[in-house]
């Protein structure tokens, strides 16, 4: 087959790359420039550059290398605006009406599927491959493709990929689903790719030092009179008695304990965030427990919106482990989650993912959550 091949300068691609064309398939290259280094938002503290790990001059430049050691044409995408239209620009104002977002699953559907689809089809490319550790599968008997988990526990992405349509799974190809990480280094290592050692990154690409208020405070800035300050307001506990104070309601996430500068006895978390008051709440351990939430803009992958309550396992975020709940149709692609029981820190702006063993049923987007 003739395949196009994501490529982000990193192991994983480069080896999902070599095993393709070990296996006799043509590849067409390509790494996407998603934002711009010069813009001066990825400083530190002293106004040092920070190293990023979104597409930077390093990462394109060890993707063409491997794309010219394993001998296929390679191609550079300048995606900067669309990147900061639909990824960026809502990451911020999400924060900003206090959810905690998670771009990577509206970069991967919305962007990067989206635009190697395209250049797919101008270019008679079959497939689309990509270096996630997660199956897609073709059940012809119910002419639907199925998205499943990487068989490597510790590795498995399909958390990022339940927003992906039909038309987009028809076309994707995952050469590392059925791999652990060591096997994917060996393989780099057997070709002898550069990158074989290279580390990977933990945190959000465009934010390389996990300093998400930071970054949006430079954004806002760097924006001008365009942009929505964010303002100081209170803190309160969960009785609504006025305990301290914030510098601003983006700082702040469900579950957090460091930073929130009030004494107790016991710990504290953030239990909520009330953008409509410009609040955050702050509350024990156990208050951060809860059984029940509803999720927006859900798309369902393994079949069609269903039509009364069904039971699956569900993660509320990429390190959850999946808990068993029933999940009610509530209209307009939303649902209901009650869970059996009750989930620590389910945080409005993440992203829900809905399981049966391996396979990804669909998810959404969590949007209100009620403590019980």
């Amino acid at each position: 087959m003739k395949i196009a091949m994501a490529m982000s300068g990193g192991v994983d691609s480069s080896a999902a790359a070599a095993m393709l064309k070990e296996a006799g398939h043509e590849l067409v290259g390509f790494t996407m420039q998603l934002w711009n280094q010069n813009r001066g938002l990825n400083v530190d503290e002293n106004g040092d550059s920070l190293p990023s790990r979104c597409c930077s001059l390093d990462d394109v430049y060890d993707a063409r290398r491997v794309a010219e050691e394993l001998g296929f044409p390679f191609y550079v995408l300048n995606l900067e605006r669309d990147f900061e239209r639909d990824v960026v620009k809502p990451f911020v104002t999400r924060y900003l009406e206090g959810e905690t977002p998670i771009p990577c699953v509206a970069c991967n559907s919305r962007l990067k599927f989206a635009s190697l689809d395209r250049l797919a089809q101008s270019l008679g490319c079959d497939k689309v491959a990509t270096g996630h550790y997660a199956r897609v599968r073709d059940d012809e008997a119910a002419n639907r493709y199925r998205l499943l988990r990487g068989r490597d526990v510790n590795k498995d992405q399909s958390y990022f990929l339940w927003e992906l349509t039909q038309g987009q799974l028809a076309h994707a190809m995952f050469p590392l689903g059925e791999m652990s990480k060591p096997e994917v280094r060996d393989v780099a290592r057997r070709y002898g790719l550069a990158v074989a050692e290279k580390s990977e990154s933990q945190e959000i690409c465009f934010v390389p030092d996990g300093d998400y208020a930071g970054f949006i405070d430079r954004y806002l800035e760097a924006e001008g009179e365009e942009a929505r300050a964010p303002e100081a307001g209170e803190i309160v506990n969960t009785r609504g008695e006025v305990v301290g104070a914030h510098q601003g309601i983006h700082r702040y996430t469900v579950g957090q304990r460091r930073g929130i500068g009030v004494s107790n006895p016991l710990p504290l978390y953030v239990v909520n965030v009330d953008a409509e008051r410009n609040r955050v709440i702050i509350g024990e351990g156990d208050e951060l427990l809860s059984r029940e939430f509803t999720a927006a803009g859900v798309n369902w992958v393994a079949f069609d919106a269903p039509r009364e309550r069904i039971r699956a396992d569900v993660r509320v975020r990429y390190r959850h482990a999946a808990a068993p709940a029933s999940i009610e149709p509530a209209g307009d692609a939303r649902v209901r989650v009650i869970f059996d029981e009750p989930q620590r820190a389910i945080t409005p702006g993440q992203a829900t993912v809905f399981y049966r063993g391996d396979e990804v049923l669909g998810g959404g987007w969590i949007v209100k959550m009620d403590r019980k």
